[in-house]
């Protein structure tokens, strides 16, 4: 049976019974977004021949095959990563279920989701950030490729798969209903990918010509074209500065970025050396990290100055002339 053309009654969902994980109950919930595959019934079972009669089968049946919408990860010889499917894509960790049918079916959701059509490109953007900020962690933990070599230096107990194991009936349970905790994994795996897909499409797509902007304003800011302003309060620009400034080809780089807060305090923040490091390319003067309010503008010798953080990636100021003359100290650091 053909899972695009079948209706709303014939289609099944075919996963395996008993204990599970994260991306079986993620790969479910997404094809459960599509219009052709809403009302899809969802078989947990390992009987081949029940598989056999189901329009798509995940994570089960020893078998990866497109063309007949069967997408488990585990046989010897799977091998696949996003960048071995679709040859522009960085990312070289190997699939898991999710990470097959988001190959295939993410944009189609994506679009779906966002209310816009599939040629557009804002799809295959949100397919990228959701795909490196969401699924590749999925498809990683699920094939035990850890993120390090070495022992790390703590461990991380509550990501998105730690959550839906949790969900699973123990040893303890007298009466272990599997099945119904796997719709509770399926609601928080689908819970948790809309806030991915309408964060990415929305909120950070929606910041990119903001940060563009205040780009081509830099020089207006400080003359020497390393600020930008973004005075109607802070926007994700990171992410987007990286991006920009490859595009522009950009021969120095941005180092630091004033905004407003919520209360309307000034801030400087430093521009990091990538997107969720904590290293920064100019940190703020060590004299003033960790230093406060009068402390501080004795230290720094700049009135209305009133904290900088330990970690000297973020400070703040009053007035914008207070956090301007925090700019001017900080970039003395680069002669």
């Amino acid at each position: 049976m053909n899972g695009s053309n079948g209706s709303a009654a014939e289609v099944t969902i075919g996963t395996h019974n008993g204990s599970f994980h994260c991306d079986e109950s993620l790969a479910c919930s997404l094809l459960k977004l599509l219009p052709q595959y809403a009302n899809a019934r969802v078989v947990r079972t390992r009987d081949p021949t029940v598989l056999d009669t189901c329009t798509l089968v995940v994570d089960v049946g020893g078998e990866f095959n497109r063309e007949n919408h069967r997408y488990d990860h585990h046989q010897k010889t799977f091998s696949d990563t996003l960048n071995s499917l679709d040859s522009k894509k960085k990312w070289v960790t190997k699939l898991s279920s999710a990470g097959l049918v988001y190959c295939f079916f993410g944009r189609e959701v994506i679009a779906t989701v966002l209310g816009v059509k599939p040629d557009n490109k804002l799809v295959e953007k949100v397919f990228d950030k959701v795909y490196e900020n969401f699924i590749e962690e999925i498809d990683a933990i699920d094939n035990g490729i850890s993120t390090h070599d070495g022992e790390p230096r703590y461990s991380i107990s509550t990501n998105l798969s730690s959550r839906v194991a949790h969900l699973a009936p123990t040893w303890q349970d007298p009466n272990p209903d599997f099945d119904s905790a796997f719709v509770k994994a399926m609601d928080l795996t689908r819970t948790e990918f809309l806030d991915r897909v309408n964060y990415y499409g929305k909120v950070w797509w929606g910041a990119r010509d903001i940060v563009n902007s205040a780009l081509q304003a830099r020089f207006g800011v400080h003359p020497s074209g390393r600020v930008l302003d973004f005075s109607n309060g802070g926007v994700p620009w990171k992410e987007h500065l990286f991006e920009l400034e490859k595009e522009e080809g950009l021969k120095e780089d941005i180092l630091y970025a004033i905004f407003t807060d919520q209360n309307g305090m000034w801030r400087i923040q430093c521009v990091p050396v990538r997107a969720r490091s904590f290293e920064n390319r100019l940190s703020l003067p060590s004299k003033w990290r960790g230093v406060r309010d009068a402390e501080l503008e004795a230290v720094s010798g700049i009135k209305g100055a009133t904290f900088v953080h330990a970690g000297g990636f973020i400070g703040g100021a009053n007035t914008r002339e207070g956090v301007m003359l925090m700019v001017e100290e900080s970039l003395k650091q680069v002669a």
